[in-house]
């Protein structure tokens, strides 16, 4: 079928193109598909100079979506790939600042990079970086520093890594959200406010200092929680070869050696009588007797299914690896 929007769009001169430019409808059996690439549509706008978007790349590409969930598991923060494929001679986007950190990774062609001061939007004054990037080379852009790029003599395709990091921003909205549980935030007004500008501001400042002093006094553990929860469920699983694994499944015994994925997102917390697993994109519970277990598993390597003796007899051991392997924890490697 191809491509469909949103997981591309095409770009020139500074503005993102119609995308009934380049899409069309097509079926699936019997369901019609919008937005589908129109692949003559598109060669052509590129021909033209018109830059290919592939956005969300990390959602389809093997090698960059391990890339990205490395970077994930080293940095804490949630991060996203956008691919930028632009003709010779040609500028996608014109200077223009991004809400968050980037990483510039150039893979065929060159391209000219000018990065301004922060705030130097539309840009008055020379660029504080003006560099050539080459394949293999890299460029790292902070938030709020204006940039833009111009490819050379050849087309020039590049990667951006994007660092959507998690900010104070979340913490203050997470304590606002606790604190407006009050039912005191749902009493209305007073009467006829609008006509009352005095009282409405002495009633705002007060209200104002309650709200503060709440969001002052929120849990900063229910917060966090918060926080992790969303990192630690929204992430995109990355299992290459899952369904091998899963086929395979019949044949696992105690002399199987299987292994912790480098992929893995995971993090344990238990709490009474049970251990709730955060797996990246969801959330698996169990019984907190198996945290032990679980932890022997977490800081190995990989291992053997008999070494987990010390914790479970045979059939146990079996049942929790084998659900390790579903969950796409482990992976058998012998």
């Amino acid at each position: 079928m191809g491509i469909r929007l949103p997981a591309f769009r095409l770009v020139q001169d500074g503005k993102t193109l119609p995308p009934t430019t380049y899409t069309k409808t097509t079926r699936t059996g019997t369901q019609p598909a919008t937005g589908v690439v129109d692949a003559d549509a598109v060669l052509r706008r590129f021909s033209s100079g018109a830059t290919i978007v592939l956005q969300g790349m990390h959602r389809f590409w093997g090698p960059l979506a391990r890339f990205c969930r490395h970077l994930e598991l080293a940095l804490g923060h949630p991060v996203q790939a956008n691919a930028y494929i632009t003709p010779p001679g040609s500028q996608g986007l014109h200077p223009h600042e991004d809400e968050h950190d980037v990483f510039v990774l150039q893979s065929h062609g060159t391209k000219r990079w000018l990065v301004y001061e922060r705030g130097d939007l539309p840009p008055s004054r020379p660029p504080v970086v003006e560099a050539e990037l080459a394949p293999g080379d890299s460029l790292y852009i902070p938030r709020a520093f204006p940039h833009a790029a111009v490819t050379q003599e050849e087309a020039s395709v590049h990667v951006t890594i994007g660092i959507l990091a998690v900010t104070w921003r979340s913490v203050l909205r997470e304590a606002v959200s606790l604190a407006e549980r009050d039912p005191a935030l749902a009493e209305p007004l007073p009467l006829r406010f609008a006509r009352q500008p005095d009282v409405l501001r002495r009633t705002i400042q007060e209200r104002l200092a309650e709200l503060g002093d709440r969001v002052a006094k929120a849990d900063p553990d229910a917060i966090g929680d918060r926080l992790r929860r969303r990192l630690l469920t929204t992430r995109q699983a990355v299992l290459p070869g899952q369904l091998r694994q899963l086929l395979e499944l019949v044949n696992l015994t105690d002399a199987s050696i299987v292994a912790w994925r480098d992929t893995a997102m995971v993090s344990m917390t238990a709490t009474g009588d049970e251990l709730s697993v955060l797996l990246g994109d969801r959330e698996l519970r169990m019984p907190a007797w198996l945290e032990a277990a679980m932890e022997d598993i977490i800081g190995r390597d990989r291992f053997a299914v008999a070494e987990l003796a010390a914790h479970l007899d045979e059939p146990g051991r079996r049942v929790l690896v084998h659900r390790l392997i579903v969950e796409g924890l482990l992976e058998v490697v012998g």
